[in-house]
């Protein structure tokens, strides 16, 4: 009898052993969770200033934007140059000079060209964009002279040096910007208001945690996020960090990104020892100067 006691003694202890493996390691229940993210980007002001431009919030990554001029005669070169000056007076934008990896090139065609029966003076345009949340980057802008204006001003200069700038057409005839270019013309207030306000922010990288998606398999959490830099600067080496509630459950390496550029991360049978689970929490630590970190964290609500 004593000996039966003992086996069936022993063998409870056995079964309770592992029923408790069991609730620790393998999923009985699947949980879902909850995304808390908002989007907290900063937000450039909206206003109808906007609109004057080929695409909302259009400008060069640095305020210090470099040019080159080639295949141009000297008048045509003169004129580049003092309408580098008109803008750099008008704004807080600076001009310089390179020999090479310019971000606007100026190259000059002595042969005339029609359109619709009228000579065109030049073209002027952003020739690579790149494209983010907060921002259209240009990367690269190009201007061809093929006229010299016949103005006190170099309009035609000035003309597509803000079409390289990001600028479309005015409908206004004394806008410098309107088709028809005429020695009245003036810049007028509201390109120079624009240009402060989107180079205001400095030149600087933006990660920002987006396309976050998680699920609970039992005791084991499955993570899929997305890193982006939305900034105006490619960004240093970063780390994310994942939390279960105030825990500390795993660091991650997260690379240099261009601007622009994203990079997916996985996370998949990750164990959560703590039983009563609240929240996941997803942080970017980043140790250099951001646009705003405001964006840098998600916490994921466990549905009870």
């Amino acid at each position: 009898m004593a000996t039966a006691k003992r086996f069936f003694g022993i063998l409870f202890i056995v079964l309770a052993i592992y029923l408790m493996v069991l609730y620790w390691f393998f999923p009985f229940s699947s949980e879902s969770i909850s995304n808390n993210i908002k989007t907290s980007n900063f937000q450039i002001n909206s206003t109808s200033l906007t609109s004057m431009q080929f695409y909302d919030n259009l400008r060069y990554s640095n305020k210090d934007i470099s040019y080159r001029i080639y295949d141009c005669t000297l008048a045509k070169e003169n004129e580049m140059q003092e309408a580098f000056k008109i803008i750099e007076n008008e704004t807080i934008l600076n001009f310089y000079n390179v020999s090479e990896n310019e971000e606007i090139s100026i190259t000059c065609d002595s042969k005339n060209k029609i359109k619709e029966g009228m000579f065109i003076g030049g073209e002027g345009g952003p020739t690579n964009i790149t494209k983010t949340d907060n921002f259209n980057v240009i990367e690269m802008g190009s201007i061809l002279l093929l006229r010299e204006t016949k103005c006190a001003q170099p309009n035609i200069a000035l003309h597509e040096l803000l079409h390289a700038l990001g600028f479309d057409h005015s409908e206004n005839p004394n806008n410098v910007m309107y088709p028809v270019v005429k020695c009245a013309q003036t810049i007028g207030e509201d390109i120079p208001k624009l240009i402060d306000e989107l180079y205001s922010y400095p030149t600087l990288p933006d990660l920002t945690l987006q396309d976050v998606h998680a699920f609970m398999d039992g005791r084991f959490l499955n993570l899929n996020f997305t890193i982006r830099n939305y900034g105006l600067e490619d960004s240093k080496n970063g780390t994310v960090i994942i939390y279960a509630d105030d825990s500390e459950l795993k660091q991650m390496e997260v690379k240099p990104l261009e601007i622009g550029t994203g990079r997916m991360m996985s996370l998949t049978n990750l164990f959560i020892s703590k039983i009563n689970l609240n929240s996941v929490k997803i942080v970017v630590k980043y140790d250099n100067e951001e646009l705003t970190k405001d964006n840098n964290q998600v916490i994921l609500q466990i549905k009870k």
